[in-house]
């Protein structure tokens, strides 16, 4: 067997020839006017695939097939561990194909191979289980009633769901949403971004395969202003899931008031602050942590840890960990095992960042590492891990998400100043929270507004804890068992007796 190294995976590059055509009612099908776009590789500027571009008559005929699947009922009314199957099948297929879909989303969005191989795809395969596991375990409930009645109150599938996911994490993000979707009996129609289409098209095909009914999984590949707008605005869809930015988690709203009142969840943007108090006895971890909370998948993370938090007494020494520990994300070609940081998703994107630094330069705040675009082979969408020290509250570098790998440091003295500083945002996704006092720990936490608070880590996540915001950062929950609380409704069913 030869080592995966960076040939290794050049040469699996080569050869793969990934499907790229919308996938409608079980099979893969153009776009009804025949319209493509390019999804391009950013580390190498080639063009992957020539893509379906979806659009109103596309949506049409998968919502079509998605509804009369669900009517059917092969799926929406089979037996539970008949679900349980389908999906553990599906989890093992994941992982039988993991290096082709671990390439996928490496070259699609410009990720580093060994993240997208041993983060993301098992994360995917996982998450499948775990539904699974639940298909066959929720139990329905038999309310308190009187002698001379009987009511029941079942769990049931909503109907058709669409899900809108981003690119940052492209496997990962649509089985957040299509796992659970399924195993509470919906049928599916999934958008993935633009600019990272492929491994989503892939999955459907591997749900086919293992045994899904034709029209439960449905991938329309687009532009949000196309296919993600006729979604939004489709009469017969009965929910949406999306994952991406405030502005366009907005829009849905709006489309949902201009349609047929559908239910919208939203996880939106994010501005996480990451407090670390005096008393941290392990500020090495503290720092460790800190630069993977901004740093990982080159900050384009919607709850990465964008705004540090120190505590005056420690805040020269904590940012020389700091800037110790940024060395080992140093940006490299995203098909070579060692590599932490890849490329940004794209030119435009990287541009994007760009801005923010120099507003960050403009507005006065002080440049202690990195800022700097890189050119590696032939992509310039590579940029230096960048520190921020000296940052005010009110500059744009401390207020808007960034979506990239731009970290800013901000002082406190007091818990009361820290937690003031953490809650001055639009934004209430994550939080993180570094201290050896058992009550500020409680204390802080439970002040800060946020879905997830992290204690002495960062971005703490598994299938099993609810994910999700407060404020502009959405609603709903995605992971666990509250999950599945979007893609279902309660029905009572009174029996006079």
């Amino acid at each position: 067997m030869h080592a995966r190294d960076t040939a290794f995976w050049t040469a699996r590059a080569a050869a793969l020839r990934p499907a790229a055509q919308a996938y409608i009612d079980g099979r893969l099908q153009d776009a009804r006017d025949g319209r493509q776009f390019a999804s391009n590789c950013p580390h190498t500027g080639q063009t992957l695939a020539m893509v379906a571009r979806c659009d109103r008559a596309d949506v049409d005929a998968a919502v079509t097939a998605a509804r009369r699947s669900f009517d059917a009922g092969h799926w929406s009314r089979c037996h539970p561990r008949e679900r349980k199957v389908v999906l553990q099948k599906l989890a093992q297929l994941l992982r039988d194909n993991a290096d082709e879909l671990a390439l996928l989303d490496c070259l699609d969005m410009g990720k580093p191979i060994t993240d997208a191989l041993n983060i993301d795809v098992p994360a995917t395969a996982a998450l499948f289980d775990w539904y699974a596991e639940a298909c066959d375990k929720l139990y329905d409930e038999v309310a308190p009633t009187g002698p001379d009645a009987l009511a029941l109150v079942t769990r049931e599938p909503v109907g058709v769901v669409a899900a809108v996911i981003p690119w940052n994490f492209p496997l990962d993000m649509a089985a957040w949403k299509v796992a659970p979707a399924l195993a509470a009996g919906n049928s599916v129609l999934l958008k993935p971004a633009e600019q990272s289409p492929l491994s989503a098209i892939r999955l459907a095909q591997l749900a086919s395969e293992a045994g899904l009914p034709d029209g439960v999984l449905n991938v329309l590949p687009g532009y949000g202003e196309e296919a993600g707008q006729a979604l939004g605005l489709h009469p017969d869809i009965d929910c949406l899931s999306f994952t991406g930015s405030t502005e366009i988690g907005k829009r849905f709203l709006a489309y949902s008031a201009a349609s047929n009142m559908k239910m919208v969840w939203l996880e939106c943007g994010g501005k996480s602050p990451n407090l670390v108090f005096a008393d941290c006895a392990d500020l090495d971890a503290a720092a460790r942590k800190a630069a993977f909370g901004i740093y990982f998948n080159q900050g384009q993370v919607c709850s990465a840890s964008s705004r540090l938090l120190v505590e005056s007494s420690i805040h020269d020494r904590f940012v020389e960990k700091l800037l110790a520990e940024m060395a080992a994300f140093l940006p490299g070609n995203p098909l070579d095992p060692a590599t932490r940081q890849g490329t940004l998703v794209d030119a435009g994107h990287t541009a994007r960042v760009q801005g923010f630094i120099a507003s960050g330069l403009q507005q006065g705040a002080s440049l202690l590492a990195g800022g700097e675009r890189l050119r590696i082979g032939h992509s310039d969408c590579y940029l230096q891990p960048t520190l921020f020290s000296g940052v005010t509250p009110d500059m744009r570098i401390a207020r808007e998400e960034i979506f990239g790998p731009v970290l800013s440091v901000l002082r406190f003295d007091s818990e009361a100043e820290a937690i003031a500083l953490a809650n001055d945002s639009i934004y209430g996704l994550a939080a993180a929270v570094w201290t050896d006092q058992l009550r500020r720990a409680h204390r802080v936490a439970r002040a800060l507004r946020a879905g997830t608070v992290s204690v002495n880590t960062v971005d703490a996540l598994d299938p099993g804890v609810p994910f999700g915001g407060c404020k502009q950062s959405g609603f709903g929950r995605d992971l666990s068992l509250h999950a599945l609380d979007k893609f279902s409704q309660l029905k009572t069913t009174w029996i006079s007796l």
